[in-house]
């Protein structure tokens, strides 16, 4: 058997009804554990949240091995036809196998960008060993982009996965455990429980295999958090290096028209008095220099809109969110400045307690109804329920690759983003 380090990727084996990428992950990297081979890495890569035919959160998975890629290769094709959702449209698996390290350019387009199959087999063909598309191959997308993943800032998630024949049972996790684990752990771990809901939100609704899922900064901590979970039993369970929880998705906006489906970091005034519509969402535009870009605090963002709507016009703020049908969906926000709202409004008459009007252009303010007159209007000083600092909705509104607050606090500056920090070679 040849001996030598690979990358193995998958992608879009699953369905919004089941299956779950990191679960047959998971099982090929016992597989391959089981034949001799040492897995050397485990990474789950979150993609461009906003894309369209993704079927879930838009994960992909790789696994770094030492061992023998054809015998690694043609195990994740016998799985990948087992087990993937075939009958599900949108679901075109990708496995891709690669000695060579392919360079990070291709995942930076999947993950601020779009990418095309044609683009991946193109890569695939300067660089894989071995490639298999399934269907039209849209999943050799996210395979290509995990092998060739490069993360400046990273993750751990510790995922436990459920007997097949369970997958239709309601999930047994007792919620005081979950509670009690991330009392026991946080900051190190995050998003388990939500205490403003009062709820779990580690635990998935659909019949997939994964029966929770605990994020946090270190293989130890989530370990740890793990370790007083109590639950039904656990047929397989792995700890994977991820992107989630970096903020790896978003770009610094300079300037320019936005492009749809990109996530993005922009500073600007707000520009009017936040609004809500019909069905508890809030708006408002946002001066961002060369243009007005209307911002966007759906309703499962909940508690969030309240600061939202505590905004006012001038208030300087970084807003991060995703640009999808021309607003940009808010994720959270920095405020720079916030300074009292003064209202200036005539004075009411000492004499007989109305409202008194103009006099005109610098002569003060007269009383239609008795004559008495005032030179200072009155002010109304309006204290503000919002200070300068990091807002961001509850963990079960936040997406995979947002950063948490639960991580630190960083500085409002773009060159805290992964993007900013990439690699600067081409694959051209």
């Amino acid at each position: 058997m040849t001996t030598i380090r690979f990358f193995i990727g998958l992608d879009d084996t699953d369905a919004p009804d089941g299956m779950c990428t990191t679960w047959l992950g998971t099982l090929l990297a016992n597989l391959l554990e089981k034949t001799g081979m040492r897995v050397l890495s485990a990474r789950l890569v979150r993609l461009n949240p906003t894309i369209p035919y993704k079927t879930r959160g838009n994960a992909a998975i790789s696994l770094y091995v030492r061992g023998d890629p054809d015998y690694a290769f043609t195990l994740a094709c016998d799985l990948v036809s087992r087990y993937a959702a075939f009958p599900c449209e949108n679901t075109n698996p990708g496995v891709v196998v690669s000695i060579r390290r392919i360079p990070s350019d291709f995942y930076w387009q999947a993950v601020l960008g779009h990418c095309r199959i044609d683009e991946a087999r193109a890569v695939l063909q300067r660089y894989a060993l071995l490639f298999q598309g399934y269907k039209n191959g849209r999943g050799l997308i996210g395979a290509t982009a995990a092998v060739c993943s490069e993360f400046p800032d990273y993750t751990w998630e510790y995922l436990a996965y459920r007997y097949q024949n369970r997958l239709f049972a309601p999930r047994m996790v007792d919620t005081d455990s979950l509670r009690s684990s991330e009392d026991l752990t946080r900051p190190h771990t995050w998003d388990t429980w939500d205490y403003d809901q009062n709820g779990p939100v580690c635990i998935p609704h659909t019949p997939d295999p994964v029966l929770y899922g605990i994020r946090g900064d270190a293989p130890f901590s989530v370990a740890h958090a793990v370790s007083v979970i109590q639950s039904e039993p656990v047929d397989m369970a792995r700890i994977w290096m991820t992107n989630q929880g970096t903020d790896a998705h978003l770009v610094a906006y300079q300037k320019g028209p936005l492009t749809e489906g990109v996530s993005y970091l922009i500073k600007g005034k707000v520009h009017e008095i936040p609004r809500t519509s019909t069905g508890g969402h809030v708006f408002f535009p946002l001066d961002a220099g060369d243009q007005t870009i209307r911002c966007m605090a759906f309703e499962p963002t909940k508690k969030f809109r309240d600061i939202i709507r505590s905004l006012r016009p001038g208030d300087v703020i970084l807003a991060a969110g995703s640009y999808v049908k021309n607003a940009l969906n808010l994720e959270k926000i920095y405020v720079f400045l916030a300074d009292p709202v003064v209202t200036i409004r005539p004075p009411v008459c000492l004499v007989c307690q109305k409202r008194m009007t103009s006099a005109g252009s610098g002569k003060g303010y007269k009383c239609r109804r008795c004559g008495n007159r005032e030179r200072e209007s009155e002010q109304i000083i309006e204290e503000r329920t919002i200070s300068p600092g990091w807002y961001e909705v509850p963990p079960g509104a936040r997406r995979h690759l947002s950063r948490p607050l639960a991580r630190g606090q960083v500085d409002p500056d773009p060159s805290y983003l992964p993007s900013s920090r990439r690699s600067t070679h081409r694959s051209g």
